[in-house]
C-alpha cells in the first residue's frame, strides 16, 4: 500500500513538471495582429478601400471593437495572453520580434521589438 501511495505521488510529481515544462520562453519573428482578421487582414482592407486602411489601422479598429490581439508567426496564430502590454498598441500590424513563454497557442510576451525592414 504504501508503495503504491508513493507510486501515485511520483506519477503526480512528473505530470506537474511535465506540464511546466511545456511552456517554453522564446523569441519569434512575425506580426502583431488581431483575433478577427488572424494572419490576413486583405478582406477588411478590401471592404474599406476609400479610407486606404493599412494592416495597422485594421488591428487598431478590430481591437478597439473588442477583439484581442495576436501574434502571427509563419502563418500560426497565437492568442496573446497578456493583453495590457503597452508594446500590442505601439507594434500592432507591424512585423516585429516577439519574446514570450509559449504554451500550445498561447503566448505570455515579455518583450517585443521592431523588426528592420
Amino acid at each position: 500500500m504504501k508503495n503504491m501511495l508513493r507510486a501515485l505521488c511520483c506519477a503526480g510529481l512528473f505530470a506537474g513538471l511535465a506540464s511546466l515544462a511545456s511552456a517554453a520562453n522564446m523569441t519569434m519573428t512575425g506580426t502583431i495582429s488581431d483575433s478577427m482578421c488572424g494572419a490576413s487582414h486583405a478582406k477588411m482592407i478590401a471592404m474599406h478601400k476609400g479610407a486606404k486602411m493599412t494592416d495597422r489601422d485594421c488591428a487598431l479598429a478590430c481591437v478597439k471593437a473588442g477583439n484581442k490581439y495576436v501574434f502571427v508567426s509563419d502563418g500560426k496564430v497565437y492568442q496573446i495572453t497578456n493583453q495590457n502590454l503597452a508594446d500590442l498598441q505601439k507594434e500592432a500590424g507591424e512585423s516585429v520580434s516577439l519574446t514570450g513563454n509559449v504554451n500550445g497557442d498561447s503566448i505570455t510576451v515579455s518583450k517585443v521589438a521592431t523588426t528592420k525592414k
